[in-house]
C-alpha cells in the first residue's frame, strides 16, 4: 500500500480552466482555484521556457468567477462572476493589470450570461432574464455608448454566441430543451431574426459551435439531428441547407475555429477519453489539410481556444492523474508547451490510479460501461467500494482528475463510476433510455452494478455504498428505497428528494428545460411522485450523509431537508451539512475542507469497520 496523506492534501489538488489570449498574444488568462474559490490569473507566454512563470492574481473578489475572455483589441477582460454560489452571475469589466474591475451590471436578482466581443471589440453581446426569469433575452453592449441595447426579446431561452466577421450579424442559440438547441441569425441593424434551423416539435436536434468559414458562405457547426452522434456538419446560409461532412462513430464534443477561419480544432469523444483533431480548411472543407497534432496527457479536453492571430491553440487538459491544466500548441513552430502548473497538494504523482474502462451486463443484458479504480498493492479482492454516480442526468463519467476519488482508492477503497443508461457519449438511444417514464431503468443499472461487484469479487457483499450529487443524488436516494438491502450507506449532494417539490421550487428558467428529460407537473404528476424517493422513506435502512448549499437555485435546500427529517422522524441514522455559501454543489475550498473528511469518517465508519 502507498504512503497515504491527509484528505486536505489532495483537496489542495489546484485546477487551472478557461483559457483566454490577450489581444497579442503574449499572455493567457485563466482561472484557479489557487486561493480557494475560482478567480482570475495570468500568465506570460514564454514557449522556450521549461517552466511557465508565477502567475499574477488579477481579481480578489472571494467569490467565483464563472467566466473571463479578453477583447480582441485591448487589454481589457469580461469577466461573469456570482455570490454564494447562487448563479445570479454579473457580468464585469477587468484591465489586464487587474487595476480596474467595474461592475456592467447589477441586478443581482437576475442572470448575465456573457457572449461574445465583437472583432473591433467596440460592443459585446450577453443574455439576461432580468425581464422575466423564465426566459433568456439577448442585448449588446457598446463602449460608445456605455449602455445595453436590447437585440432579441422572446419568452424563449435564448442565448448569443457570436458575431459575425463584419460584426453586423449575431448567430443566437435558443434551447426549446437539453436535446434541442436551435441556431437563429439576427441582424443587429434590423433587429430581424432568421432561423437557420428548424423548430423541432419532437426527436432530437442540438446545433453547436457554429462558426462563419473564410469565405463567409455557410457555417461550420456540430449536430446530431437526425443521428446518433454529434458530427461535423455545414450549414449554407444562402439554401439553409446542412450537410454532414463526417461519419463519426463517437461525439464530436468541441469544434473551434481560429479567428481568421482557416484553422479547426475538433475534439472527440472515444469512451470518454478525448482525441483532438486539427485541420487546416483556409480553402474549405473539401481541400482541408490535416495538421500536425501535439502528443498530449490522455485524459479529457475540457476547452480549446485558439489565439487572436490563429498560430496557437490553449487546450484545457484534465487527466485522471495529474492536475487540470492549460497546454499552449504552436502550430506553426509544432511546440507544446505547458502554461500552468497547478499545485499536487505535495503528493506524488505516481500515487494517483488511472481508471480502467469496463462494462457490465444489467437486468435486460444491455452493457453499461463504467471507470473502475483499484487501490494500488491490494489484491482487488473483497474490498469497500463506492459506486459513484454523475449529475446531469444527460452527462457522462470520464476519466479526469477528481481529488475525492483519489483519496478513497488511496485508503483501500474501490470506485465504480458507471455510466448507467442516460449518460451521454454513447449516442441518443442510449441517452434516451431513461426518459421520463423509463427513469427507474437507470437505478436498475446501480442495482447490477452492486451486483456485479459481488459476483466478480471485488466487493465484499456488505461493502458497497452509493455516493451522487444533483441528479446523481437523487440517483443516491432512489438506490437505497429501491434496493435498501444491497447498501452499507449512501451519500446524497445536493440531490433531488422530490420530483414534484423539485419542479416547482427550481429556477424559473430551468424548469421548462428539465421538464423534457423528467416530465412535467401537468402531465406526469402521479408518476413523478410514485418515484420520487422522499415517497418511499420507509424503505431506508441505509445509513445517509446529506450535503447541500442554502443557496441552490437548481435543487432548492428543502430537497434536502425533506428527506432529513424523515429519516430522524424514523430513526435512521443521517448527518446532514447545509453551507449557507454554497449553491449547487461546493466551490468554495474551506467548505470542502469541512464536507469530505466528515463524508470519508461517515463511510470509514459503515464500511471499513465491517472487515
Amino acid at each position: 500500500m502507498p504512503t497515504q496523506y491527509p484528505f486536505e492534501r489532495y483537496l489542495n489538488v489546484r485546477m487551472a480552466y478557461d483559457p483566454s489570449f490577450s489581444p497579442e498574444g503574449n499572455r493567457l488568462t485563466f482561472l484557479t482555484d489557487i486561493t480557494g474559490v475560482a478567480e482570475v490569473w495570468s500568465v506570460p507566454i514564454d514557449m522556450r521556457s521549461p517552466f511557465p512563470a508565477w502567475p499574477e492574481q488579477l481579481t480578489f473578489g472571494g467569490e467565483r468567477v464563472m467566466s473571463a475572455s479578453y477583447s480582441p483589441v485591448e487589454n481589457v477582460l469580461l469577466v461573469a462572476a456570482d455570490i454564494g454560489g447562487n448563479e445570479r452571475t454579473q457580468l464585469y469589466l477587468l484591465s489586464g493589470d487587474g487595476a480596474s474591475y467595474r461592475p456592467i451590471t447589477n441586478k443581482f436578482e437576475s442572470i448575465y450570461s456573457p457572449g461574445r466581443w465583437s472583432a473591433d471589440g467596440t460592443r459585446f453581446t450577453y443574455a439576461s432574464n432580468e425581464r422575466d426569469p423564465r426566459f433568456f433575452d439577448v442585448y449588446e453592449y457598446a463602449f460608445a455608448t456605455g449602455q445595453p441595447r436590447l437585440l432579441l426579446q422572446d419568452d424563449s431561452t435564448n442565448y448569443p454566441i457570436r458575431y459575425s466577421p463584419d460584426g453586423r450579424y449575431v448567430l443566437i442559440s435558443r434551447w426549446h430543451s437539453n436535446i434541442h438547441i436551435q441556431l437563429l441569425l439576427l441582424d443587429t441593424i434590423t433587429l430581424e431574426v432568421r432561423q437557420l434551423t428548424p423548430e423541432m416539435t419532437q426527436g432530437q436536434g442540438i446545433h453547436a459551435f457554429p462558426a462563419w468559414s473564410a469565405d463567409g458562405r455557410g457555417l461550420y457547426l456540430v449536430s446530431n439531428r437526425h443521428r446518433q452522434f454529434h458530427s461535423l456538419a455545414w450549414l449554407d446560409l444562402a439554401s439553409g441547407e446542412m450537410t454532414y461532412l463526417r461519419e463519426d462513430r463517437w461525439d464530436v464534443e468541441h469544434l473551434a475555429l481560429s479567428d481568421d477561419s482557416k484553422h479547426m480544432a475538433l475534439v472527440i469523444n472515444e469512451d470518454g477519453y478525448s482525441k483532438l483533431e486539427l485541420y487546416d480548411v483556409s480553402a474549405g472543407w473539401e481541400a482541408r489539410a490535416k495538421m500536425q497534432t501535439p502528443a498530449l496527457p490522455e485524459g479529457v479536453i475540457y476547452d480549446v481556444t485558439w489565439s487572436h492571430e490563429g498560430t496557437r491553440l490553449a487546450i484545457n487538459i484534465y487527466a485522471p492523474d495529474d492536475s487540470a491544466d492549460i497546454w499552449v500548441w504552436d502550430v506553426q513552430e509544432q511546440m507544446l508547451w505547458r502554461a500552468t502548473r497547478s499545485s499536487m497538494g505535495g503528493i506524488p504523482r505516481e500515487s494517483f490510479v488511472r481508471p480502467s474502462l469496463i462494462r457490465y451486463p444489467s437486468f435486460d443484458g444491455r452493457q453499461i460501461p463504467a471507470f473502475l479504480y483499484l487501490p494500488q498493492g491490494v489484491e482487488p479482492k473483497n474490498l469497500p467500494v463506492v459506486i459513484h454516480v454523475h449529475g446531469g442526468p444527460e452527462s457522462q463519467a470520464r476519466p479526469f482528475f477528481d481529488a475525492v476519488t483519489q483519496y478513497f482508492v488511496a485508503q483501500g477503497y474501490a470506485i465504480l463510476k458507471p455510466n448507467v443508461r442516460g449518460s451521454t457519449g454513447y449516442g441518443y438511444e442510449y441517452q434516451s433510455l431513461d426518459d421520463v417514464r423509463l427513469r427507474m431503468d437507470s437505478v436498475a443499472d446501480l442495482q447490477h452494478a452492486a451486483l456485479w461487484l459481488r459476483e466478480s469479487g471485488i466487493a465484499e457483499p456488505e461493502r458497497i455504498a452509493v455516493m451522487g450529487g444533483s441528479y446523481g443524488g437523487f440517483m443516491v436516494l432512489s438506490a437505497i428505497t429501491t434496493y435498501p438491502h444491497l447498501w452499507a450507506a449512501a451519500v446524497d449532494i445536493v440531490g433531488i428528494a422530490n420530483f414534484v417539490t423539485f419542479l416547482e421550487h427550481t429556477g424559473p428558467w430551468r424548469r421548462k428545460l428539465r421538464e423534457s428529460e423528467y416530465g412535467s407537473l401537468e402531465r406526469d404528476r402521479d408518476f413523478l411522485e410514485e418515484i420520487s424517493p422522499i415517497n418511499h422513506v420507509q424503505d431506508i435502512v441505509a445509513p445517509l450523509f446529506v450535503v447541500h448549499g442554502a443557496n441552490d437555485p437548481r435543487v432548492p435546500v428543502g430537497e434536502a431537508e425533506q428527506i432529513v427529517a424523515a429519516l430522524r422522524e424514523r430513526n435512521v441514522p443521517v448527518e446532514y451539512l447545509r453551507f449557507e455559501d454554497e449553491g449547487h454543489g461546493l466551490v468554495k475550498r474551506v467548505n470542502r475542507l469541512v464536507a469530505y473528511p466528515q463524508i470519508a469518517s461517515f463511510l470509514d465508519r459503515y464500511l471499513r469497520q465491517k472487515v
